[in-house]
């Protein structure tokens, strides 16, 4: 953790606020990294249930990449190459992380902000939510990894016209799109956003990380194996299955340890 990524534990909820307000929290090739790094650290937590992701400030969730650095990480074939390893291993970490994580949306997400959040599992926007990929202003080419996240929001329909026209869309018009899962009250987003992450918490992890990964592999054009077929039934085995079907059976809560 910098100064620039920052982590709050509320309970077993981690709340990660990328700290950039000057800069509408644009980041810096280290600060990719940063970020990266510490939704890693989470992921392997086994105390962490669910993640939050924000933004510091009033004016942005993240608005990309810190066009003030393109010069010394950008400018050749290998700083991009590097950057990209940057980028791509932050959206990667929130996209693979063992725990679900919940981006927490206002003012801008745009561009590697938005690659970000698209990464994350559910995107719960303000109103004052601004989407968009505006790579054709800059000569970009987005990467297949993030070609796949915005089709699979989306679909192809709506990545063209992300991509093509290069237009900011407001908070209802990207809900329109499926690109964000809802929209709240700007005063209320946070109450929203814990709500929602209160839920994921209290269910029973391993479920969450099953079909998290079940959603994932389903995306694949391969069959499934005789192993993947199988794996379905291993729930079966686990001690919150046991722990949830007996409080269910009892009329209690259950209390889940993630074995």
């Amino acid at each position: 953790m910098t100064d620039s990524i920052l982590v709050e534990r509320r309970d077993d909820i981690a709340l990660v606020t990328i700290n950039r307000p000057e800069k509408r929290n644009a980041l810096r090739q280290g600060d990719w990294e940063t970020l990266a790094d510490t939704l890693d650290a989470l992921g392997d937590d086994d105390s962490v249930r669910c993640i939050v992701l924000r933004g510091a400030g009033e004016a942005a969730f993240c608005a990309g990449a810190d066009i003030s650095g393109f010069e010394a990480e950008r400018s050749t074939r290998e700083k991009v190459r590097a950057y990209e390893v940057a980028t791509g291993r932050a959206f990667a970490a929130a996209h693979t992380c063992r725990h679900p994580v919940i981006a927490m949306i206002h003012g801008y997400c745009l561009g590697g902000g938005f690659e970000l959040a698209l990464g994350c599992d559910l995107r719960i926007s303000a109103m004052s939510g601004r989407f968009g990929i505006p790579a054709k202003n800059v000569g970009l080419f987005l990467a297949y990894s993030l070609l796949e996240l915005l089709i699979d929001a989306g679909g192809k329909a709506i990545a063209k016209e992300i991509l093509l026209e290069g237009r900011i869309l407001p908070a209802l018009e990207a809900q329109s799109k499926n690109l964000i899962t809802r929209v709240v009250d700007d005063d209320g987003l946070e109450d929203e956003v814990m709500t929602a992450a209160r839920r994921i918490a209290d269910g029973a992890p391993l479920a969450a990380r099953w079909h998290r990964e079940a959603i994932r592999r389903i995306s694949q054009p391969s069959p499934y194996s005789e192993a993947e077929l199988e794996a379905q039934f291993d729930y079966a085995d686990s001690e919150d299955y046991r722990a949830g079907y007996q409080a269910f059976v009892d009329g209690a809560k259950p209390k889940f340890t993630g074995r």
